[in-house]
C-alpha cells in the first residue's frame, strides 16, 4: 500500500513533537484519532470505516541527535470479507520501534546500507534510521503509517473459507480425446 507524499494530501492524523523539546529523559505521548481523523484515513486506506485508533508512545533522544520512537498502536476497523462480502471488523495491535536521525545523516546512513547489501549474503538486513524533518517527529503519521501496514489486505470472516466451484472433469474429456474419437472410428470400420 503507498501512502501520499506531504504534498499531495495532508496526514489525515497529526501529532508533531518538535525535537528541540523532548527532555533527556524522554517523553510519553498517548493519541487518539477523532472521528474526523478516522473518517479520513478509512478514505485513504480504503476501509468501510475506522471505529477506533489509539496510540501510545515513548519518544526518547539518543547519542547523536537521534530519537527513538516505541510504542504501541490499536484500532478497530471495518472491512469487508473477501468471500461473503459480509461487513466484518478487525483489531489492529501493532508494535512500533522506529529510530529517527537529523535528515543528512539518515541519508547517508542509508547509502551505507545500500552499499552493504552488494554482499552476497548480509548477515542481517538493517534499517536505516528515519530522517528527522524541520526538526519534528509526527507521532500521528508513524501511527498512521503502522495501522496501515497492519491491515489485512484480505479479510475474512471467521470461520468461513473460500471454495472454489468444482466441477468433475469428465472421462472424455482430454487433450487427446480427439485422437482416441480417429481410433475409435477406425476400429468401427
Amino acid at each position: 500500500m503507498s501512502r501520499p507524499s506531504t504534498t499531495s494530501s495532508p496526514d489525515p492524523w497529526r501529532a508533531p513533537v518538535i525535537v528541540a523539546q523532548i527532555p533527556d529523559t524522554g517523553l510519553h505521548r498517548e493519541l487518539e484519532a477523532s472521528a474526523a481523523e478516522r473518517q479520513a484515513m478509512a478514505e485513504l486506506a480504503g476501509l468501510r470505516e475506522i471505529l477506533s485508533a489509539h496510540a501510545s508512545f515513548e519518544v526518547v533522544p539518543k547519542s547523536g541527535g537521534r530519537i527513538q520512537v516505541t510504542g504501541q498502536v490499536r484500532a478497530r476497523v471495518g472491512q469487508t470479507c473477501v468471500v461473503t462480502l459480509d461487513p466484518i471488523e478487525s483489531e489492529i495491535d501493532e508494535e512500533v520501534d522506529l529510530v529517527f536521525a537529523p535528515e543528512a545523516e539518515a541519508r547517508r546512513l542509508a547509502d551505507l546500507i545500500e552499499e552493504g547489501q552488494d554482499d552476497e549474503e548480509p548477515p542481517e538486513v538493517v534499517d536505516p534510521p528515519e530522517p528527522i524533518i524541520n526538526g519534528i517527529i509526527d507521532l500521528g503519521r508513524i501511527a498512521t503509517d503502522a495501522l496501515f501496514l497492519a491491515i489485512d489486505p484480505y479479510p475474512r470472516k471467521e470461520g468461513v473459507v473460500f471454495e472454489p466451484e468444482v466441477n468433475a472433469p469428465d472421462p472424455e474429456d482430454h487433450p487427446f480425446a480427439a485422437l482416441k474419437a480417429l481410433q475409435d472410428n477406425k476400429k468401427n470400420r
